[in-house]
């Protein structure tokens, strides 16, 4: 349903202005519809930039300023874009931009366009147009989500080399750990005291196996998650996406072409007609009526010419278009997903170190027990008994 609302977006007139900068017919649907009341079948009106209204025939394409009704249709057809060709005319025609063969609405009308997805800062807004790279180089706006994407397979890459390294170190770290618990260093200790020493040794060696556990957890439920989520076909997907817009926008320059090479031709055919005319009037030949009646032909066909290129690259343009919010809002969507994976696998990481803490925490606690029943007193007793010499003291000798 959304997109359906997208690509009737599209459909908005503004979305459709093409413009020559000769005075030569409508290239294009107008900015403005106005509701048509009582109007004869196939008529609407519309308004154009400045404020005038205008009527367009929806089946022939016929366009005049009066108002048809339904005794005069006839006669407006005669004054219409495809049937009158006299250069004196002037022909109803719509600004837009043309920036590197598509078509934008000139600010004024820019203004009235509204975003497809407003407030949601949503790729499908914000990429129609080309952009020069650091190094001058023109770089279109889809090419530039497609390098966000390849540049997120990266950062993911580069994620899963950094885990990497914290699991070597955390291997080693337990090898250490479990090599010096097993150091005789002051193994003769005795007492309470000797009972806490050999705890503590211990613990080394139950937090090495702590930390070995941190280390596969690592591996399996961090590492290998974001080293194998979008595999090797990524970015395959990714050129099919480049190489399918890339083809509609070839063909929508193609279609470009054709529309300046049938406007050069229209414009060429009303300079003929325009000279003739003047001929004709300065009476310079007889033979330039029946010539004018050739070059109205020939200016007529070359008009319609124009019009049928127009429409073939309206119709590139706007599959170019749906394809262009079809595919950025698959772009936008793959994006969402690669970073909450991410954001879910570096929770995963921060929850397997919390439970290292606490598990570390735990081969602590003998060691503080015993540490607290350290009682010197005890010690020295024991001591003395396993050591004593004897319980007599000296006294004064007599004689």
């Amino acid at each position: 349903e959304t997109f359906k609302h997208l690509i009737s977006l599209k459909r908005h007139p503004d979305l459709q202005l093409l413009q020559f900068k000769i005075p030569v017919v409508s290239c294009s649907m107008p900015s403005e519809e106005i509701k048509s009341l009582s109007l004869p079948v196939g008529w609407k009106c519309y308004r154009s930039p400045e404020g005038q209204k205008y009527y367009v025939n929806i089946s022939t394409k016929e366009t005049t300023w009066e108002r048809p009704s339904r005794s005069t249709t006839s006669n407006i057809s005669t004054r219409s874009i495809h049937a009158h060709t006299h250069c004196e005319l002037t022909f109803l025609c719509f600004i837009s931009l043309q920036i590197n063969c598509v078509t934008f609405p000139v600010p004024a009308s820019a203004l009235e366009q509204q975003l497809l997805k407003p407030s949601e800062w949503s790729y499908c807004d914000y990429f129609w147009a080309d952009k020069k790279d650091p190094q001058g180089a023109t770089v279109s706006g889809f090419e530039v989500l497609l390098q966000k994407q390849l540049k997120g397979k990266q950062m993911q890459k580069e994620m899963a080399e950094f885990i990497r390294e914290r699991i070597k170190i955390e291997e080693e770290y337990a090898k250490n750990l479990s090599k010096l618990s097993m150091f005789p260093m002051a193994a003769q200790e005795e007492g309470t005291l000797g009972e806490a020493w050999a705890q503590l040794k211990k613990s080394l060696a139950d937090e090495a196996e702590v930390h070995l556990k941190f280390s596969s957890k690592l591996q399996s439920e961090v590492e290998k998650p974001l080293l194998t989520f979008r595999g090797d076909n990524f970015k395959k997907d990714m050129k099919k996406y480049d190489h399918h817009i890339a083809d509609l926008r070839k063909q929508q320059v193609s279609r470009y072409a054709a529309v300046e090479k049938a406007r050069k031709a229209l414009a060429d055919r009303q300079k003929d007609l325009e000279v003739k005319t003047q001929q004709l009037e300065i009476k310079l030949s007889n033979k330039t009526e029946e010539d004018i009646k050739k070059a109205r032909r020939k200016s007529t066909q070359a008009g319609d010419d124009l019009m049928r290129c127009v429409d073939l690259y309206n119709q590139a343009q706007s599959k170019w278009f749906e394809e262009m919010v079809t595919t950025s809002l698959e772009l936008e969507r793959l994006e969402v997903e690669r970073v909450e994976t991410i954001q879910q696998l570096l929770r995963q990481y921060t929850t397997l170190r919390h439970e290292t803490d606490m598990f570390n925490q735990s081969t602590l606690e003998p060691v503080d027990q015993l540490l607290q029943s350290v009682d010197p007193a005890k010690d020295r007793e024991l001591w003395v008994k396993e050591h004593k010499t004897g319980d007599l003291r000296p006294v004064d000798m007599d004689i």
